[in-house]
């Protein structure tokens, strides 16, 4: 589905990103993990087009279509994105910021929303409630709910579990689990809590300083690999 070769990426003079290689199969669910100030965002970034790549490539693979690096063609794939600062629309209510993300990709501003209230049910009874007024819990689940209604094909989720409690977080490890399972979405989350990434994806990405130095399957994700990458005296 998606692929990256080799990308490096700088902000100014610092180099962040260092030939970072990583695959994302079609319905698969990788986690992306690393201390705070290791590339995950930056990483995210990249291939959601919001920083520059200095070198590599990203490649968009579709059934029964050529591949599309999408860093020489600029093109738009099907990819639904929540920041960590959310991006809804607060002054708008719940209905009216799913018509605006409806408007956005071109689907009548009046367009059905049912099937996005059946994932989250907790939103219909809120639909004519501004966004400010929303719960932090129900706010996130209104922009992932956003990024849905466009019908992505890759969810890109950076540290979703940032402020979550318990609740919140099965909740959304279950329908994660219902998108990958029912519809083959290809998910990718930048994540820190390790406990999340082991439960809900089948594929992990380390990233320290910048370098990928472990991916695979994610029960690869081991205490012996976590103690020697995510730790502050690491490789010193």
């Amino acid at each position: 589905m998606l692929s990256l070769r080799a990308v490096n990426q700088f902000y100014g003079s610092q180099h962040t990103l260092w030939n970072v290689d990583l695959d994302l199969p079609q319905g698969s669910c990788t986690g992306v993990v690393g201390l705070p100030g290791m590339g995950k965002t930056t990483l995210i970034n990249c291939i959601t087009g919001n920083v520059p790549v200095e070198s590599g490539t990203i490649v968009w693979h579709e059934a029964g279509a050529p591949p599309r690096d999408l860093l020489a063609q600029h093109a738009e794939p099907r990819i639904g994105y929540v920041s960590q600062d959310r991006r809804i629309f607060s002054q708008l209510t719940v209905e009216e910021n799913l018509h605006v993300a409806m408007r956005a990709t071109g689907r009548p501003a009046s367009g059905e929303t049912g099937d996005i209230f059946e994932l989250f049910p907790q939103l219909y009874s809120l639909r004519q409630t501004r966004a400010y007024g929303l719960a932090p819990d129900d706010q996130y689940q209104l922009a992932l709910a956003n990024a849905l209604v466009t019908r992505p094909r890759v969810l890109i989720l950076d540290e979703p579990m940032l402020g979550a409690g318990h609740s919140f977080a099965r909740k959304l490890g279950l329908l994660l689990a219902r998108l990958n399972r029912e519809s083959g979405m290809t998910v990718l989350l930048a994540e820190q809590q390790l406990s999340f990434v082991r439960r809900v994806a089948d594929r992990f990405c380390m990233l320290y300083r910048g370098r990928n130095v472990a991916q695979g399957h994610v029960n690869e994700l081991d205490d012996e690999l976590i103690a020697h990458w995510m730790s502050l005296d690491a490789g010193r």
